[in-house]
């Protein structure tokens, strides 16, 4: 098998790879938000789930909830499986082709987030391994694309961000950094000061300054705000958000993203508030989609990857 020919079989693999991890990010981003396991039960059916807890006479909403669709783990664990999904209906994208988008079982309609997940991850996956070839770095970007994607859509549907994707992905940044490390700014500044550190500890340093100073910075920010203003004017979980980011694409990454992210939530918000005519002092933005969208931006951006010439780092 040629080099191409590597290439090409790789890039396939990793975008049919990306499908499946695509689909278990849709589990993800309808439970960890309302704190349920994503291992068990087996995926089934939201509006299958919805019917046999209303016959039950069970409330699908829990008053007390700090999200409001919030459901009992224990009712979930027990009705569940019930609601189950037929592997052959699970199948990523193809099954909701086949199935027109509607649950076999009860007939409510699929969600439209649900394929577009699964589409967006392949095709971000097969991107990466197509440029990167099948590398550390290669999987440093799907493994960061994976997690952008589960935030990007989990803001924008619960105006939540799990700390399992931005917490969990601060860490993997950081174990990234030592097992694909790149030079940064923060390392080159380091050499030039005559401390000579290595790449891998070069790039570790990198890492963690570049996710602890930009979500330091906007922390201190949305705190200074909250003072002024009196109210809240930044979610915590975009600072852990951004730590994730800045681990995984470094200072200059975390920056740009910060940049892109701002500007495109306030003209993108500035227009669906007037569009719909919402209150534009109390509604609330789903920022994490902004920086998320940005955050991908960037990676590709920042790796040369939005050239269709480009092979490498």
């Amino acid at each position: 098998m040629t080099g191409t020919e590597w290439t090409i079989t790789a890039t396939v693999l990793a975008g049919l790879f990306g499908l499946l991890i695509g689909s278990f990010l849709n589990v993800c981003i309808y439970r960890w938000p309302r704190d349920l396991s994503v291992v068990r039960p087996r995926s089934c059916c939201p509006s299958c789930l919805a019917g046999l807890l209303e016959k039950a006479g069970i409330p699908l909403y829990s008053e007390d909830a700090e999200f409001e669709e919030a459901i009992d783990a224990g009712e979930f664990a027990r009705f569940a499986p019930a609601a189950r999904i037929a592997w052959y209906d699970n199948i990523p994208v193809l099954s909701y082709l086949l199935l027109r988008g509607r649950c076999r079982r009860c007939g409510a309609a699929i969600g439209w987030r649900y394929p577009l997940v699964e589409a967006l991850t392949g095709v971000l996956f097969a991107w990466f391994v197509w440029h990167l070839g099948p590398t550390l770095a290669a999987l440093k970007f799907c493994v960061f694309a994976a997690l952008m994607v589960g935030l990007v859509f989990s803001d924008l549907e619960t105006l939540l961000l799990p700390d399992e994707m931005t917490i969990g992905g601060f860490f993997l940044g950081l174990v990234f950094a030592v097992l694909a490390p790149r030079t940064g700014l923060f390392s080159g500044i380091l050499g030039l000061m005559g401390m000579a550190t290595g790449l891998r500890a070069g790039s570790l340093v990198e890492a963690l300054i570049g996710g602890l100073l930009p979500a330091g910075t906007i922390w201190f920010g949305g705190w200074l705000f909250e003072k002024i203003r009196g109210k809240e004017g930044l979610g915590f979980g975009d600072v852990k958000m951004l730590a994730a980011v800045g681990a995984f694409l470094g200072i200059q990454g975390a920056l740009m993203t910060v940049i892109l992210g701002s500007v495109a939530g306030a003209v993108i918000g500035w227009i669906y508030i007037k569009v719909k005519g919402e209150d534009a002092g109390s509604y609330q933005l789903p920022f994490g989609t902004f920086l998320g969208a940005a955050a991908l931006y960037s990676a590709l951006a920042g790796n040369g990857l939005l050239n269709w010439y480009a092979r490498g780092v």
